[in-house]
This record gives C-alpha cells, structure tokens and sequence, in this order.
C-alpha cells in the first residue's frame, strides 16, 4: 500500500507528460526547461541584491545601490569584456544581456514620486487628488540609454556584412599594440578600403560617437547630483592651492588663461598623470564651493578670498576638467566619483549612473575599433602612394636616360643660341665657330675672367663683334 502512494506521484506526471504530448497546443518542453531556468537565475541575481552581496546574511553587505550598480557593472563586463572586433555580438550573449539588464532595469518601474492629479467622482466634480508616477529622472533617462544601448548593438549588428578588412593575432602588424598584445589588429587591402566602405565607415563613427556623447553627458549629470560624501571631504586639505601645487594654483589664478595651453603645459603622458590631475582639479573645485556656501565667518573652510575670485577659479577648474573628460573619454573614474558612487544611497541614481558609464564604455570601445582600422587603412593608402610615387620617379628616370642617349650630352655656343647650319657644311661651321670663340675671346672649354663696369648679355656681345667685323659698319 505504501508502495503505491510513493509511486503515485510519478505515476501521475507520467500521465500529464503523455496528455500534454498528445495536445498540439502544449507547451514546449524546451520551453518550458528555458522558463524554469531563467526563473532560477532571476531569483539567484535578486537574492544577492537583497542580501547585499553578503551570501553569510549577516548583515554586512553594501547598501542596494551599490549591489545594483555593481551588477549592472559585472553584467556589461561579462557581456562585452570579449569585444575585441568590429563583429556582431554572439546571439547567446546578446540575449542574455538584454533579458538581464530588463531585469535589473526592472527596479526603476517601482521608483515613483507623488505628482498632482484630477479625479472625476461619479457625483461629477473633480478632485484634485495625488498619484503616483515614475521619478522624472528614470522616466527620462531611462528611455533614452535603452535607445543608445540599441543603437550600439545595430551599429556592431551592421558590421556583419562587411568583407574587405579582417582581424589577425599578430602584434608585429601594428606597433601601437605592443603593451596590449592580445588585442586583433585589423587588416585592409594593399591599397586600402574602398571609397564606399571608407563613406560608410565613417558615417557608423559619427553614430558612435554621438552615442558616446549622450552617455557622457547623462553619465555626468547623475554624478553631479549626487552627494559627496564625508569622508571624501575630511579627507581634501584646507586650501585649494595645497591641493593643485603651486606652479597648477599659479597657472590658473593667472589674468590671462587659456585652458588650451594650460594643458599643453601639463604632463599628459600617462593615464595616472591625467588622473592625478583630474583628483587635484576635482579636490579644489569641491574645496572652493564649500567655502562660498560657508555663512559663518569663523568656519574652517572661510577664506580671505573673495567671493568673484573664487568663482573664477571655479570656472577655469570646471572648464579644464570638461576638457580632460573629452579629450580623454577612456579615463578610469576619479576618487571623487568612486566615492559618490561607493556611498550613494538613492537606488535610481545608481542604477542610471551604472548604466550610463557602462554604455559610455562600450561606445569608446567601439569608436577605438573603427579608429583602428581607419589608421590600418591610413598606413596602407600612404604605403601605396608612397610604393606609387618610387615607381613614377624610376619610370622618369628611365624615361630620361633614353632620350640623353638619343640627343646630344653637350651644346656648344652656336647651339645655346639657336643658329642652325645645314649639316653638309661641316667644315664652314667649325670655321664659324672657331672665329667666334676668338672674337668673344673665349676658350671652349674655360671662360675667362671679364670685369666690366657694365653688364653685357651675350646677345649684345656678339652683336656689338659682329659689327666691328662688318665693313659697313666701320664706315
């Protein structure tokens, strides 16, 4: 009896597989695994945000913020960290990045806020009542990085069709990968892409780069809403000058300031010197807007300054920093942002920030690939023309070999001055000859030394000769 009810359970789902595998409207199996999977994989990624990345479940975890932006962070990287060439992405991890990033993005639906509404009650009069609606950020921004997150997919998606330039291992083909020698190094015809293809190329940078636009402008924005922490600001000095340095504090406060030439004077060499610069700048920006929000005059942030002075400062900082983030969009974040971002509370910040900078990212990487090959291609089209124009120079050369050896290698007076003899009078013509010469007085081979007060051509030389011999002219 026993034995019967352990096996009637398995006995029942035996029956509910056949009945469904009889049914032409069943669901799939295979659906169905896919379903119970995703399920489990939804329930593992909202469990470790719950628990705050702590699996212990002691308690000490990082806020929900944190946790979300790290896995929005460790998605993007696991989704585009082998990203190395201008293909499309795999369908596999297409699909699971877009299913998961809903996921996550799925948070944002429950952010709300309270806004002013009408109701009209069934008595009909109209009540002004409160409802609830997404927060404006995520209701605008959220939207738009969805749009940009597309549009990079559909812009490496258009990448599928192309055939005249190819990927290959080996570092020697490009010197500029020598420290990163595991990335592919594009490859173009002999003499380079097609003018069709070089048009379209260019019309897929400029999408990415206005995509790269967006992400930093949004990516932006959220940063500068976000609170500074404490511990950042216990941490910066008294002064912005003790922050800068003193040749930096003196190149800014300056009367004349040029942003442009303020960073060609700077030491840009590295991507930790460009850092540096930027955690010194960003420190002293922080510095002086804490001390004009200062209303007690005995604060330790009050200074002798004034007011307009440190708005300047302000100004020209603010300014350089927009610079380096546009000349250097690939620049790991500064210890101002890790900071914000580290203790940031307001899970809607975190999520747009998190989602904007790795969108950012995934756009510079894409923009640094077709810069690749439009420098492979730079490099093929000056080694052809450069191959082309060797090329032309012998054929000028040889072309000038055959026509010396056809003409004469040396011109005597009589032909410099274009007086032609018929050729069976060989032996007048030297006659000629001989009498010009000593009448110029003038050797073949040697000039002599003339001085005169006058410059005379030798026109009007042989001219005025030529006269003193006619007997008509001495009468």
């Amino acid at each position: 009896m026993e034995q019967e009810k352990l096996g009637w359970p398995l006995n029942r789902l035996e029956s509910t597989k056949l009945h469904f595998s009889n049914d032409v409207n069943a669901p799939n199996p295979r659906t169905i695994d896919r379903q119970h999977s995703d399920m489990a994989q939804m329930k593992e990624k909202f469990a470790k945000l719950l628990l705050g990345e702590d699996m212990s479940g002691g308690g000490k975890g990082v806020s929900s913020a944190l946790a979300l932006s790290n896995a929005i962070t460790n998605l993007a990287a696991s989704a585009f960290g082998e990203q190395k060439k201008l293909e499309p992405m795999a369908p596999e991890t297409k699909a699971r990045w877009r299913k998961e990033i809903d996921w996550l993005l799925s948070v944002t639906d429950h952010i709300v806020e309270f806004v002013p509404s009408k109701q009209f009650s069934k008595d009909g009069i109209y009540m002004d009542i409160m409802v609830t609606r997404q927060r404006s950020d995520l209701h605008i921004n959220i939207p738009g990085l969805r749009k940009l997150d597309a549009m990079l997919l559909e812009c490496l998606e258009n990448f599928k069709e192309q055939n005249e330039f190819y990927y290959t291992k080996s570092k020697d083909d490009d010197p500029r990968n020598d420290d990163k020698w595991w990335i592919p190094t594009p490859k173009v015809p002999p003499n380079g892409l097609s003018d069709a293809t070089r048009k379209w190329l260019q019309k897929q940078k400029d999408s990415v780069n206005q995509v790269l636009k967006a992400a930093m402008a949004i990516n932006a924005q959220v940063l500068s809403e976000m609170e500074i922490p404490e511990s950042y600001i216990e941490s910066l000095p008294k002064n912005g000058r003790a922050s800068l340095g003193d040749s930096i504090y003196k190149s800014i406060t300056d009367d004349y300031f040029d942003p442009d030439y303020f960073l060609s004077t700077m030491d840009l060499s590295s991507e930790h010197k460009i850092l540096d610069l930027k955690n010194r700048i960003e420190a002293s920006v922080v510095i002086w807007k804490r001390k004009m929000n200062a209303k007690d005059s005995k604060s330790s942030w009050s200074s002798g300054v004034s007011l307009e002075k440190r708005e300047i400062l302000e100004e020209r900082a603010e300014t350089i920093l927009l610079l380096l983030k546009h000349r250097f969009p690939g620049l790991p974040q500064s210890s101002l942002d890790i900071s914000k971002i580290q203790y940031n509370r307001d899970v809607g910040q975190a999520i747009l920030e998190s989602y904007s900078r790795v969108i950012e990212s995934l756009a510079y990487t894409v923009l640094s690939k077709i810069e690749d090959v439009t420098y492979a291609d730079n490099l093929a089209r000056n080694q052809s023309n450069g191959e082309r124009k060797i090329r032309l120079a012998c054929d000028r050369e040889e072309l000038e070999k055959q026509n010396s050896a056809e003409t004469p290698t040396s011109m005597t007076l009589l032909d410099f001055m274009g007086w032609s003899l018929d050729r069976g009078d060989t032996e007048t013509n030297n006659d000629i000859k001989n009498d010009v010469y000593k009448e110029v007085n003038i050797l073949p081979s040697k000039p002599p030394n003339v001085v005169t007060n006058k410059k005379i051509s030798y026109i009007e030389r042989l001219e005025n000769l030529g006269g003193a011999r006619s007997p008509t002219a001495r009468h």
